[in-house]
């Protein structure tokens, strides 16, 4: 692509990991129309769901990172991430919702820019029970390939996701209208068990993600890894975020860039998120059962 086709603006963004910090270099440019058609023509997998699930279905909300004026990480044949992550997260959906155990919502369906805020409120308002937002990184070091899986850091990786967190963990944004009156005391300790849960859920998730996707594919070192993105602050719903390779490393662009690999990605993820949901109805089953036998 010719360089008078590059804004003038680089972000530079700061993801701490565990045992050191992941760089990713995004670099605002005009879309690439021929990838774009290209991507998103990919062959479904899977048929839709003929009937729609049951309505106490958890819901799954996936949100495919970035998006219109934001094309996040570059790819070294100029691939957008964010066409990479829209084409995954759709077929993401088509695999869950043809298992008719899900309900699945979107933060996008389509190449236009949500702001990170609004994604998170927009997992709240479908009363989600999982959040995970798909990536694809990128490295000043091209040799650098392989997955890896983010929960929400003890420590944001910046003032603007520190107040962003601040105000999520208050106590009626989670805790919702019918608490709003409860003493502030009582409110806190129910709010610090709320948070407790949901970081518990969180890591629950990001485990078996780690464990079916290093079954097929490549991945980082140490790839449990834990940042202060933004998108993962909803105190009341475990949330993941995956990042499904490096846009900066040639193999795993070009493998990204067919649909056959992504298909392989989300069935790991599918296998990751059935057995998480397997796992929390036996959880709720054990304690239905000795409530009853109590």
């Amino acid at each position: 692509m010719a360089a008078s086709s590059l804004l003038s603006r680089r972000l530079l963004l700061s993801r701490l990991g565990a045992g050191g910090a992941v760089l990713g270099v995004m670099t605002w440019m005009v879309p690439e129309p021929a990838q774009a058609a290209e991507l998103l023509a990919a062959p479904r997998s899977a048929p839709g769901p003929k009937s729609p699930p049951p309505a106490k279905a958890p819901v799954v909300m996936l949100d495919p990172g970035h998006g219109g004026r934001d094309p996040g990480a570059i790819g070294v044949s100029g691939t957008h991430e964010k066409r990479i992550t829209l084409a995954a997260g759709l077929e993401l959906k088509r695999l869950l919702e043809a298992s008719r155990q899900y309900r699945v919502e979107m933060t996008r369906t389509r190449d236009v820019f949500i702001p990170l805020e609004e994604r998170v409120a927009r997992a709240r308002a479908r009363g989600a029970a999982l959040f995970v937002s798909l990536h694809a990184d990128a490295l000043p070091d091209h040799s650098v390939r392989g997955a890896s899986v983010y929960t929400l850091g003890a420590t944001a990786s910046d003032a603007q996701t520190a107040a962003l967190a601040k105000r999520e963990n208050s106590a009626d944004r989670h805790l919702g209208a019918a608490w709003r009156d409860t003493p502030p005391e009582v409110a806190r300790i129910l709010g610090s068990l709320v948070r407790r849960e949901t970081r518990a859920g969180s890591t629950r998730i990001a485990r078996n993600l780690v464990g079916s996707l290093d079954r097929d594919l490549p991945m980082l070192p140490n790839p449990s890894r834990h940042a202060g993105f933004a998108v993962l602050t909803a105190a009341d719903i475990p949330s993941v975020l995956v990042e499904m390779g490096f846009m900066s490393n040639a193999k795993d662009e070009a493998a990204l860039r067919k649909p056959e690999h992504r298909l392989v990605v989300v069935t790991a993820m599918k296998r990751a998120i059935d057995s998480y949901f397997a796992a929390m109805n036996r959880t709720q089953e054990t304690q239905s059962a000795t409530a009853r036998t109590g």
